[in-house]
C-alpha cells in the first residue's frame, strides 16, 4: 500500500492507497506529524509500504516527518522536487524552483489528464491558478487569498465582525444581498473568488477561445464550481500529479 501526503502550511492531506492505484483505503486532513502517525495506527489495515509526498514545508520540518515516518515504517519516503521539464510540461517560472510544488504536481495531474490547453485553480488557503498551453508551457499564474484568509483578516480587522462557524455555513445557502453581517461577508467572499475564476477565465479565452480544459480543486471547490458548469471539479489533483512526478515503479 501507498501513503500519499500533500503537507501544507499547516495542515496535512493525506490518503493510503493499494499498489496499482486504483482503489484508496482511507485517507483525510490532520494538522501535524503526530496526528498522522496516530491515525495510521489506529487503522493497521492501511499499513503503508511505500510512500510519496508533495510538501511545501521548510525542509527541515519535511526530513522530521520523513525521518518519523522512516521510524514507524521502515521505508523511505519518495517527494516530489523542482523540475524544469517533466511528463510533458515546461515550467514557466523564471525560477522554477519558486514555483510552489503543490501547484507544479496540480499542473502535471491536470495536463496528463486534459491533454490541451487548461486552466487549474486551486481553491484553498490561499487561492492559485495557473495556466498551460497546449504544448505544455506552464504560462504563469496568479495567487490571491481563499475564502478562509478573507474571512479571518475581516474578523480580526474589523471590531463589529463577530460570528460563529454554524452561522457562516448556514449564511451560504444563498447569494441574495445579505440581511446580516454574517451572511454579507460569507457570501460577499464567495462572490469574490467566484469573481477571480471568471476573471482567469477572460484569460483563458483571450489565449484559447473556448478550447481548453478548466480544472478546479482544493477545499472551496464544491462551494464555488455549481458558477462554472464547464469545470471539472477534481479534489485529488495534486495526489494524480504526485504520482507522475514521483513514480514508485
Amino acid at each position: 500500500m501507498i501513503l500519499e501526503l500533500d503537507c501544507g502550511n499547516t495542515l496535512i492531506k493525506w490518503r493510503v492507497i493499494t499498489a496499482s492505484g486504483e482503489h484508496v483505503l482511507g485517507g483525510g486532513v490532520v494538522g501535524s506529524d503526530e496526528e498522522l502517525l496516530v491515525h495510521l495506527d489506529t487503522h493497521p489495515a492501511l499499513y503503508p509500504t511505500h510512500c510519496r509526498l508533495v510538501s511545501v514545508r521548510s525542509e527541515d520540518e519535511t526530513t522530521r516527518l520523513t525521518d518519523a515516518l522512516q521510524a514507524r515504517f521502515g521505508f523511505h519516503s519518495k517527494i516530489a522536487e523542482p523540475a524544469r521539464v517533466q511528463a510533458g510540461v515546461t515550467n514557466g517560472y523564471d525560477d522554477y524552483t519558486r514555483l510552489g510544488l503543490d501547484r507544479w504536481v496540480a499542473v502535471l495531474g491536470a495536463y496528463a489528464i486534459a491533454a490541451k490547453a487548461c486552466v487549474v485553480i486551486d481553491l484553498g488557503t490561499a487561492v492559485t491558478s495557473d495556466f498551460i498551453c497546449t504544448q505544455g508551457n506552464h504560462m504563469g499564474g496568479f495567487i490571491c487569498p481563499g475564502l478562509q484568509l478573507m474571512r479571518n483578516q475581516l474578523r480580526t480587522h474589523t471590531r463589529r465582525i463577530r460570528y460563529d462557524d454554524d452561522s457562516a455555513e448556514k449564511a451560504k445557502g444563498t447569494l441574495l444581498p445579505g440581511r446580516s453581517t454574517v451572511e454579507a461577508v460569507e457570501r460577499g467572499c464567495i462572490l469574490m473568488l467566484q469573481g477571480f475564476v471568471s476573471t482567469q477565465l477572460e484569460h483563458a479565452k483571450a489565449y484559447w477561445g473556448d478550447d481548453y480544459a478548466l480544472f478546479l480543486t482544493g477545499g472551496d471547490a464544491a462551494l464555488i464550481g455549481p458558477a462554472f458548469p464547464q469545470a471539472q471539479i477534481v479534489p485529488d489533483l495534486v495526489f494524480q500529479g504526485l504520482a507522475i512526478a514521483c513514480p514508485l515503479s
